[in-house]
């Protein structure tokens, strides 16, 4: 299982299976958000399934699940939330980890500057600067607010 740390209580992965969890465990994971719809994977990788292992091992599990034509303000209100619900430090998961941080860094604007959620997104590996305008305009929405 390889993870990706975006904050001391938040990394992300690509899709898990069920023999992670005992990784999960071990690199000291309280809390497992599931972001990949089951239509994207194989039965053995469905959320059932890794929940019903996570719960096992003693883990918390939710799912937030979205694609590109799903996400929206909603999604990112369903994550804030578990993130600040959820024993930390939580894995969130999807195809590759760039669902996961994408959310992350929405979920963020406004409370970490939009350049250095960037960069902590860019050292973990994954490419999102064209969100840029799009974090800048929802910190300055939320700093009206």
């Amino acid at each position: 299982m390889r993870s990706h740390i975006l904050s001391p209580y938040y990394s992300v992965a690509p899709q898990i299976s069920e023999a992670d969890i005992s990784a999960i465990v071990s690199a000291g994971f309280k809390a497992i958000i599931c972001n990949r719809p089951d239509y994207e994977n194989s039965e053995d990788l469905h959320i059932a399934v890794i929940k019903a292992a996570a719960l096992e091992a003693g883990l918390e599990f939710a799912e937030n699940v979205f694609d590109g034509s799903t996400f929206g303000s909603d999604k990112i209100a369903i994550q804030t939330d578990l993130m600040q619900k959820l024993q930390n430090p939580v894995l969130a998961y999807c195809t590759s980890g760039a669902r996961s941080a994408v959310v992350w860094a929405f979920a963020n604007a406004g409370i970490i500057e939009v350049n250095k959620i960037l960069a902590t997104i860019r050292e973990a590996g994954y490419q999102l600067d064209h969100l840029h305008d799009q974090l800048e305009q929802l910190a300055l929405t939320r700093a009206i607010d």
